[in-house]
């Protein structure tokens, strides 16, 4: 089923809270919108939607669909690109497994995931299951560089109401492990191509040459980084970290990105668990290995897998009992930090902890203070000096407090550890070697089995885009602007010559100051403490990060971030916050029908969007569609109508329904555009004179659960029965 025509904003169809709020918003938006000659459609990013895509020849005619990533990859290259992004799931292994069991069970005759193929069906079909793991969407969408910021009226709302923030103590025990040595950061080489040239990965071992890539491609300019994590160093960190842990009685946690990072983190993952519970492996590991366990794959997997095995569990249970507590996902239900992949992700699970005053919750559903374990030093130096600081000055005051803005790299692809082909985990000892067209050896590495080996690049084109950004931003703003850049590393030295010339070109050298991680975090914290601002300028994987650290020290949340991608073609791209809370707001709506997802980053991501409608297709009533966008955003900041936690009380829906009002009402009371006034002052008297009567029909579907079909590819009649529950609201929106 392919899509026939290319809409004016293209709004994407994801996974868990997000798309369970646009069933309730996308109404909204389409009614609005259509008054202006805007049209809005879909194009489905979600990970059950990329599995359909992935698999028509297993499907029936009724059941194929169009593949719209690859759809989007390609409109974003263009300049009438229009895109709104909402945050979808970047699969773990487990996800992707749940996934698929679910689309199974709906009808949909998808092979199973092998995770040891053997037969040719099952090595194809895992080969494409593969592809949809990780961070699969972001690198295709991503076709500019980000300017990620807090919206003026929520920054000032969040100055204004505070949130709460927990206590630091000086003599806390919370700390950042990270190895140092034998790690990515130590082993990293890096350096730019003169010229256009192909490539290929050998593994040179006893054995003879093994091709582990073959077929890559640089333009010239183009930043070439390799790299290695030692296996035999982790598990000599890791090892020694868990006794430590122990002896110091503080909660042990590990914070990985499993997702983004799709092929090496789950690996590194999997050391931590057989760490963990050595001595099971050790007397149990082929008996496991037999019953399907695989330690990448979580605590969690391995128990189910052996849950008819007493003596294993008994095993289990008396390491357990002799390691160290562990930071907890759900103490109620015993979920620890080990047993899924994706439930600790470390841009979210880091800043949390930091706001909380350096605590975790531990098995006893209490709060302790933790060891974070980040294997690789890379950036875990800026948790480190998070920690640090706030030890030393106290918490930081959400109402006084500046903001921390972000220029970020990663327009395609740029510097996507691990979310590429060009990861390995090595089979035996030797040297991997990237060896240009012309023979040239451009990285080389001695290695050994087990060891994890990656490589990443960044073009010519993105990283001249990104500095000139961060200067057209420094320029608007006059604000503090910082280069995340380390000297000493290879790949941040690199960055340094190709980002030293363009500033010095364009006469703004002296606007702009260079530092390592370590030290541009207490700078910038620094900053804003003063209540003043700054302009975090950052890699691809900082961006990542850094747009979560801040904004929940600031805010409380990075859901309400707006973040613009200039698209480098003249398109752009509207994403709309982070979803790492996503999964347990749908538990809590499956539970409870209470939705308490904040669209406010979809809000500021749609006015950003309606004016560079308007600007890009001199469309007047765009414009002020986005104005008035603008004003209902703030008048439920205003007016205190975000979602609350608790069930009983207003949710996602609720918020939707003022939300609509207070544009209306914009509308109508504009003085740009007479039609646009008397078509919306009905529907906005209409919404005021019914509020009663709505908000009461919402708060009546709230308490008991709610059946939407499905959590990774919903049943549309039944989501759209339980988000918009309200006739009357309905019937006014149409």
């Amino acid at each position: 089923m392919a899509n026939t025509s290319t809409p004016d904003i293209v709004y994407t169809k994801v996974d868990e809270a997000p798309e369970l709020a646009s069933a309730s918003l996308l109404p909204i938006i389409r009614r609005f919108a259509s008054a202006a000659g805007v049209s809005v459609d879909t194009r489905d990013i979600s990970l059950a939607g990329r599995i359909l895509a992935a698999f028509p020849d297993h499907l029936t005619e009724d059941q194929r669909v169009s593949d719209d990533l690859a759809e989007l990859g390609e409109l974003v290259k263009t300049p009438g690109a229009n895109v709104i992004k909402l945050p979808n799931i970047s699969a773990s292994e487990p996800q992707l497994v749940a996934a698929i069991k679910e689309l199974q069970g709906q009808g949909y005759a998808l092979p199973d995931y092998a995770y040891d193929p053997k037969t040719e069906d099952e090595k194809a079909a895992r080969a494409r299951y593969d592809t949809l793991k990780g961070s699969a969407v972001n690198p295709v969408l991503r076709e500019g560089n980000s300017d990620r910021r807090a919206a003026a009226a929520v920054k000032t709302f969040a100055q204004n109401n505070p949130h709460r923030m927990g206590e630091w103590s000086a003599d806390s025990n919370t700390r950042v492990a990270t190895m140092g040595a034998g790690d990515f950061f130590a082993n990293e080489k890096s350096a730019t191509l003169p010229k256009d040239s192909g490539a290929k990965i050998v593994l040179e071992a006893a054995g003879g040459e093994t091709v582990l890539k073959d077929g890559l491609s640089y333009p010239a300019g183009t930043v070439v980084d390799a790299t290695y994590m030692s296996a035999s160093a982790l598990d000599a960190f890791l090892a020694e970290e868990i006794e430590k842990t122990k002896s110091e009685g503080i909660l042990f946690s590990l914070h990985m990105k499993a997702t983004m990072m799709k092929v090496s983190d789950p690996i590194i993952f999997g050391h931590a668990v057989q760490q963990f519970l050595a001595p099971v492996f050790e007397q149990y590991g082929d008996e496991m290995k037999a019953l399907g366990v695989s330690p990448n794959a979580g605590l969690g997997d391995l128990l189910e897998r052996v849950k008819d095995k007493p003596e294993i569990l008994k095993a289990i249970d008396a390491c357990m009992a002799d390691r160290p507590a562990m930071y907890m996902v759900n103490s109620d239900k015993g979920i620890t930090n080990l047993h899924v992949p994706s439930d600790v992700i470390i841009d979210a699970s880091m800043p949390a902890l930091i706001r909380g005053g350096g605590k975790g919750w531990g098995p006893d559903n209490k709060e302790h203070d933790a060891v974070c374990v980040i294997p690789d030093s890379s950036y875990a130096t800026v948790y480190d000096e998070a920690i640090n600081f706030f030890k030393a000055n106290g918490k930081l005051n959400p109402a006084t407090a500046g903001t921390v803005q972000n220029i970020g790299l990663m327009a395609q692809k740029a510097e996507e550890y691990g979310s590429h082909p060009t990861t390995f985990e090595i089979t035996q000892t030797g040297t991997v070697k990237m060896i240009l067209d012309d023979g040239t050896v451009l990285h080389e590495h001695s290695v050994a089995g087990g060891d994890i080996w990656r490589s990443a690049s960044a073009r010519k084109a993105p990283i001249e885009d990104w500095v000139n950004l961060a200067i057209e931003r420094q320029k608007a703003t006059g604000y503090r602007a910082i280069f995340w850049l380390d000297a000493t590393r290879a790949h941040d030295a690199e960055l340094i010559s190709h980002v030293k010339p363009i500033l010095e070109a364009a006469g703004v050298a002296d606007k702009f100051e260079i530092m390592a991680p370590r030290e541009a975090t207490r700078a910038s914290l620094e900053t804003i403490t003063k209540g003043e601002n700054t302009i975090a300028i950052t890699g691809n994987v900082l961006r990542d990060y850094l747009t979560d650290l801040f904004p929940i020290l600031e805010l409380a949340t990075s859901a309400k971030m707006l973040s613009i991608v200039k698209l480098m073609n003249g398109g752009g791209l509207f994403e709309t916050g982070a979803g790492g809370s996503a999964p347990k707001h749908v538990q809590q709506l499956q539970e409870q029908n209470h939705l308490r997802w904040d669209s406010l980053g979809e809000f500021c991501a749609l006015g950003e969007s309606l004016k560079f409608l308007a600007e890009t297709h001199d469309n007047a009533r765009a414009r002020v569609l986005g104005e008035a966008v603008e004003a209902a955003t703030q008048g439920v900041l205003d007016h205190g109508r975000s979602p609350s936690r608790k069930v009983g009380e207003p949710d996602n829906r609720d918020s939707h329904y003022w939300f609509a009002r207070y544009w209306a009402e914009a509308l109508g009371a504009q003085s740009d555009d007479a039609a646009l006034a008397e078509e919306f002052g009905p529907v906005a008297k209409a919404l005021a004179e019914n509020e009663a009567k709505i908000v009461g029909e919402l708060a009546a579907a709230q308490g008991s659960a709610a059946d939407t079909g499905g959590y990774y590819h919903p049943d549309l009649e039944k989501l759209a029965s339980v988000m918009r529950p309200s006739a009357t609201l309905n019937e006014i929106i149409g």
